[in-house]
């Protein structure tokens, strides 16, 4: 059955996607406004000092753009992945489709200036099901899908299904994806040995490229599964071209998820639309944005633990209180609801109560927790300028 609607790749002018360079120009200024201030401040830090920070966006990249497809990973498994793929002596435990999910990204961004070819997204999808199937499922691995049936995107319950969209018949996908990744490579920076700009090809804003690569990819949507995580793997590989480097400063993924409504709707807009794409690309640059203001908190929260424990550095700390500072550093300015009280503590550790109490207060002594509250109404706080850890009334003014 022929779909019901009339998609982008089924209109005139399909695949020659285009944008109005004056219209999208406020969006990608503002991208490039928010690159810049990232960059600048991971420049002031040092690559060294970026080390925790890679970590954490490395590992939240992974962990979205699986959330997205509705999957859920373990956090410890991805950054023990993380650290293995970043090159560290020590790694805990490694699930072969998470691992391989991660070296995916790795390679989208450290193997940036290699052409993308067909052989190297099909590895890159063979590498997200090494087991050759997805949930239960036994799936096409490591090549395009072959099947007759409509490739859809569908929701809703058996018998009453939404079908938002409907790609290519799978024969098309060969030659369509053969159109995309020569387009990818006239456009690049600099164009892949042996490519060369023309005409139809022309040099294209990075971040705009970025989101025309991404909604392509998507639009023709090429394997049985895994389409979604490739695609924003290519917008970071084009991102990584424009930037001319291979660290993971921002997490696009992350961005999309907290957007996720939107992200399908833009996606669904553009592709039932015509090869002009200039909406997509505004949406495109307002999301980057975002993901580099992102990034830029999570270094400032680096730097605000780094700060912490250097401040401290001639206190005498047991391994226990060690662990509490930094599981209270890493949730953040008002991560810990309630602040924390001793049985809270306790679940923490094996320890005994009095134990406790004594971590508990040697701390406020200290000077790394302060306390608000009396009695059962006890709560500690790590003493951190300028976190309010939620509190906001006169009477929770720390004791």
């Amino acid at each position: 059955m022929p779909p019901s609607k009339t998609y982008v790749w089924q209109r005139p002018g399909w695949p020659d996607l285009r944008y109005d360079a004056a219209a999208a120009s406020p969006a990608l200024l503002r991208a490039r406004e928010s690159k810049g201030k990232l960059h600048g401040m991971a420049h002031a830090i040092g690559i060294e000092g970026l080390e925790e920070v890679m970590q954490e966006l490395w590992t939240r990249e992974a962990l979205s753009t699986s959330a997205i497809e509705g999957e859920k990973l373990d956090i410890a498994v991805v950054r023990s992945s993380v650290l293995k793929r970043l090159g560290a002596d020590e790694y805990g435990p490694i699930e072969r489709h998470v691992d391989g999910l991660v070296e995916v990204m790795q390679d989208a961004i450290t193997g940036h200036a290699r052409p993308l070819d067909a052989d190297r997204l099909c590895r890159w999808q063979s590498a997200l099901f090494p087991g050759g199937t997805s949930g239960i499922r036994r799936i096409a691995v490591g090549r395009f899908r072959d099947h007759a049936d409509p490739m859809q995107i569908v929701s809703g319950l058996p018998g009453r299904e939404v079908v938002h969209y409907t790609a290519p018949p799978s024969a098309q996908v060969a030659r369509e994806i053969e159109a995309f990744l020569a387009w990818f490579a006239a456009t690049a920076p600099k164009p892949a040995r042996g490519s060369a700009r023309t005409a139809n090809a022309p040099l294209i804003d990075g971040i705009a490229r970025a989101a025309m690569a991404h909604l392509w990819f998507e639009t023709v949507h090429p394997f049985e599964d895994g389409n979604g995580r490739i695609g924003r793997a290519i917008a970071d590989m084009a991102l990584a071209q424009d930037d001319g480097g291979s660290l993971r400063l921002y997490s696009l993924s992350r961005q999309l998820l907290l957007e996720r409504r939107t992200y399908y709707d833009a996606l669904a807009a553009a592709q039932a639309g015509d090869a002009d794409v200039t909406s997509f690309v505004i949406w495109f640059a307002d999301v980057f944005s975002g993901a580099c203001d992102a990034s830029m908190q999570v270094i400032e929260a680096s730097l605000e633990k780094s700060r912490f424990w250097a401040s401290h550095a001639r206190q005498s700390l047991n391994e226990r209180q060690r662990r509490l500072l930094q599981r209270l550093l890493d949730a953040g300015d008002g991560g810990f609801p309630g602040g924390l009280n001793v049985e809270k503590y306790l679940k923490m550790i094996k320890a005994s109560k009095p134990t406790a109490t004594r971590d508990l207060a040697d701390l406020v002594k200290q000077g790394m927790l302060h306390t608000a509250g009396r009695g059962k109404a006890l709560r500690y706080y790590i003493s951190v300028p300028g976190w309010k850890h939620g509190r906001t009334n006169e009477t929770d003014e720390p004791a």
